[in-house]
């Protein structure tokens, strides 16, 4: 089923299941990334959220009100709505799931070996939900994690297989009443909250009229603000998620070769995507040059949706192109740094950035990851700042920790450095002030691997400027 019209808003309708369910009603399962955000900002509309985790010492840390993910704004929302008791943490699940009426999936679903998508953690939470409906209230259990289509079937499988066995071991009843929706994310990390609080539009996948009725009511805050709601069936909105982050991790990586032909050509990829963005079917977003896209969604994603391809037995080789393009994007990226410097042997160079974008904390698949390992590889040793992702610094790059210097700010890891590497857009980095840049620095080299300055400006300075397609 495909339902996309615009449906006329008749308020007076909605069901007043969520308003009738008691405090808790609405849980989360999982107080990562999605949930966390998810929880929080629904609690902020109003309602009444517990956030779940089987971790308790995230718990406790939620409890006293600190975060464990870096997003801006977040802490105090869920400081507000802690207050006025809107928003609580658990680490009883099965309790948690009891007494809402709206039960949030939003755990990891980590690439396996193959990069097919994990399902393990979805499967646990299906379960635990099943072990904890003890009673005839309806409920509508929620997909916020990405998974592959056909997901929802599955969850709606484990969890009548967990009643049936429940039912026969301690005379549960078999036949509980749930629907099954999937109401995939499309939060940018750094700017969660106002995606959570303006969203482009709400996906809902469905096919109960019932569930869907629940989840406008869920959502009725945006659903008056007149956000655009997509209705359609369960199967299509897991992969609007899936064919989203593709194509936007596809736009990313065209813009990358583009910008590799165009340094070999003489041409200047900026003015070409800025060009190419004045066209309205194409659109000026995600057509910025640089090292490679990286993160918790893009990488993953594509190769999920490239492993459900394969299985279906249908060639996506615009997505399979863009994960190698990607991966050796990276690599290429080393390879200029190496070039312009010659041997790396005893040179340290000063890195701005780790994260793999700027206002997050997240390192996953950051170029920066590939990048540094493969110039320490050569011989190349770091002195590193990151506004927020030093923590994660130390973990992410402890294979290569004797070749890394961590530094307090951006103008300490500069000094004496042999070249300047930028490889996170962090707003602190773009005005630097490039006269003490080029005194601290012994070569001059500025790789500028986001593109943040102009060439003309920085070689001003007397430094020697080096950028992606530029």
């Amino acid at each position: 089923m495909d339902n996309t019209e615009d449906n006329t808003k008749d308020n007076t309708k909605m069901p007043s299941a969520i308003q009738s369910a008691g405090m808790h009603s609405i849980a989360v399962i999982g107080t990562g990334y999605v949930g966390l955000v998810t929880g929080a900002c629904l609690s902020d509309f109003g309602l009444h959220v517990v956030c779940a985790d089987i971790d308790p010492v995230k718990i406790e840390k939620l409890r006293k009100g600190e975060i464990p993910i870096y997003e801006p704004g977040l802490d105090v929302i869920v400081e507000r709505n802690a207050y006025y008791k809107r928003l609580s943490f658990t680490s009883d699940v099965e309790a948690a799931v009891r007494e809402a009426s709206v039960i949030f999936i939003a755990v990891g679903t980590p690439p396996a070996a193959d990069g097919s998508a994990d399902l393990k953690y979805v499967e646990a939470a299906a379960r635990t939900i099943a072990r904890s409906l003890h009673d005839d209230t309806y409920r509508v259990i929620v997909n916020k994690s990405t998974v592959p289509v056909g997901t929802g079937a599955q969850v709606k499988k484990w969890i009548q297989d967990e009643l049936k066995k429940n039912s026969r071991n301690v005379n549960h009843e078999e036949n509980r009443e749930f629907d099954i929706v999937s109401n995939p994310e499309f939060l940018r990390e750094g700017s969660a909250v106002y995606d959570f609080t303006h969203p482009d539009r709400i996906v809902i996948g469905y096919d109960s009229p019932r569930a869907l009725e629940m989840m406008k009511q869920v959502y009725r805050v945006l659903y008056l603000n007149d956000t655009p709601f997509v209705e359609t069936g369960i199967e299509t909105a897991e992969m609007i998620k899936y064919a989203s982050n593709s194509f936007l991790a596809v736009k990313i990586t065209f813009i990358n070769e583009i910008a590799n032909l165009c340094e070999k050509l003489g041409a200047n990829v900026q003015d070409v995507a800025r060009a190419m963005g004045k066209d309205g079917r194409i659109g000026p977003k995600f057509l910025h040059a640089g090292p490679g896209y990286g993160g918790s969604c893009f990488p993953k994603d594509t190769r999920a949706l490239a492993d459900l391809a394969r299985k279906a037995e249908v060639s996506l080789s615009i997505v399979e192109s863009a994960i190698a393009a990607n991966e050796r994007q990276k690599l290429l990226m080393a390879e200029k740094i190496s070039t312009r410097l010659g041997s790396l042997q005893n040179k340290t160079l000063a890195v701005l950035g780790l994260a793999f974008k700027p206002n997050t904390d997240d390192m996953r698949e950051a170029p920066a990851l590939t990048i540094l390992t493969e110039l320490a590889r050569h011989g190349a040793r770091f002195r590193v700042y990151d506004p927020a992702a030093m923590d994660e610094a130390q973990w992410r790059l402890k294979d290569i920790a004797g070749s890394i210097t961590l530094c307090s700010d951006e103008y300490h890891a500069i000094q004496g450095a042999d070249a300047l590497l930028i490889l996170t857009e962090w707003n602190q980095f773009r005005n630097l002030d490039l006269a003490r840049v080029k005194t601290e620095l012994k070569s001059g080299l500025f790789f500028d691997l986001r593109n943040i300055y102009k060439k003309e400006f920085v070689e001003k300075s007397g430094l020697t400027y080096i950028g992606v397609g530029v």
